[in-house]
């Protein structure tokens, strides 16, 4: 994985601690104590990652309702296609699909790591 910009590091600390409400939901209730670890907020190369997990080579990210103006689609799309470039996995929730269907999500990323808990057991 290529190195991330230091300068980064400082914001991703600051968003750890400013989570959004269904980063936070999604974290507390699922990710933090899940059979694989996650890491919140993680920088990877030139991004900044809501959440990632190493060993699945998995990236999750929350989309709130600015993920759907032109320019942040764009933007995403960038992020997306470096992403699969460094051979991570990227998939996308939206915060409705977060408050609305919790179990549902966490049922699905389960499908994403299984293959990783099945190992690490």
């Amino acid at each position: 994985m290529k190195p991330y910009r230091r300068s980064n590091v400082p914001l991703a600390s600051e968003l750890r601690q400013n989570m959004t409400k269904y980063e936070r939901l999604l974290w507390y209730r699922y990710l933090r104590s899940c059979p694989v670890r996650f890491q919140r907020q993680k920088p990877i190369g030139r991004y900044i990652v809501d959440f990632y997990c190493a060993k699945a080579r998995l990236v999750i990210e929350l989309d709130g309702s600015g993920h759907y103006e032109e320019e942040q689609e764009l933007y995403d799309k960038k992020r997306t296609a470096y992403l699969q470039r460094m051979g991570l996995k990227e998939i996308r929730y939206t915060n409705l699909q977060i408050a609305r269907q919790f179990k549902e999500v966490c049922e699905d990323i389960y499908q994403h790591i299984a293959y990783v808990v099945e190992e690490h057991n």
